[in-house]
């Protein structure tokens, strides 16, 4: 499909706001560089016990984080979600302490998240479930999203994160979940009034039979409706009516499906921007 790609681009643009480190402060978990802190929260993590010197916060022991992040909420520094995430340094690597999903902006933490392409193969091509989400939700009330979307609590793996979204969203077996197949990690980071988010997302694809209907199980999504996959590119071109890291993943998905020419010099810039590396790793003062 021929059109003008710059509107695509907006939307990558808005997720990668954050400059590191800009004014932050380097955090570290022991001798690990784990997020980035603002000068202005340094005198509660001194009062915790962390420590500072030459532009970086340290925690020297990262079982302390959890505890610190509660205290922290009960300040009122930070609204807790209740939800524990893991900390780890970068994708792969094992935990090194768990804290409260809240605060991981706050010290500007690696999230991960789950994302599901739900489509269905019709005579007149591709089409997609999308999600309206509720209007009690905290982030984006009322936006589209995808079909089954959230964070990956600590101790699960993204698999296990997307069985426990998809029965919880959206009613979706496990039958037919074990169809899903991953297709691609997103990297953003991305300055929010609640702190730097950056985020990584594990897209994963779904072709669901046409007589499968979704179903809202957990009061966190309005409704779900079946779009062609040409009016969700529209959507993404000409609005802002899906939450804004499901435009990447649709992005992703264009690209993917031949709705973007892939190797066109535009989709090759849609995805290196959709990679996000030179927004994403932690450094030390030295290196940044």
């Amino acid at each position: 499909m021929s059109t003008d790609l710059n509107p695509f681009f907006r939307h990558i643009a808005a997720c990668n706001t954050a400059t590191l480190p800009g004014r932050r402060l380097a955090f570290h978990l022991g001798a690990t560089p784990a997020g980035w802190v603002t000068p202005e929260l340094l005198p509660v993590l001194l009062e915790h016990g962390m420590t500072h010197a030459d532009g970086v916060v340290t925690l020297s022991d990262p079982s302390r984080l959890e505890r610190i992040a509660e205290d922290m909420a009960r300040q009122g520094v930070y609204r807790s979600h209740h939800e524990l995430f893991d900390v780890r340094t970068d994708v792969d690597a094992p935990p090194v302490a768990r804290i409260d999903r809240g605060a991981l902006p706050l010290f500007g933490l690696m999230a991960q998240g789950v994302h599901l392409n739900g489509l269905v193969r019709r005579a007149d091509g591709l089409h997609l479930w999308i999600a309206r989400r509720s209007m009690t939700k905290r982030l984006d009330p009322g936006k589209l999203d995808h079909l089954v979307a959230g964070g990956i609590p600590a101790g699960h793996t993204p698999a296990e994160a997307l069985l426990k979204e998809a029965a919880e969203e959206a009613s979706l077996p496990a039958s037919l979940l074990a169809h899903a197949t991953p297709t691609v990690n997103i990297r953003y980071a991305l300055d929010r009034p609640e702190g730097l988010r950056r985020d990584i997302l594990h897209c994963f694809e779904i072709v669901l039979p046409e007589d499968f209907i979704p179903r809202p199980a957990d009061g966190e999504v309005e409704e779900f409706s079946l779009i062609p996959l040409t009016e969700a590119f529209r959507l993404v071109r000409d609005t802002d009516a899906f939450k804004f890291n499901v435009n990447l993943v649709l992005i992703d998905l264009f690209l993917r499906t031949g709705l973007i020419d892939a190797t066109s010099p535009e989709g090759q810039r849609l995805r290196a921007g959709l990679d996000g590396w030179r927004f994403f790793a932690p450094a030390t003062p030295a290196q940044a």
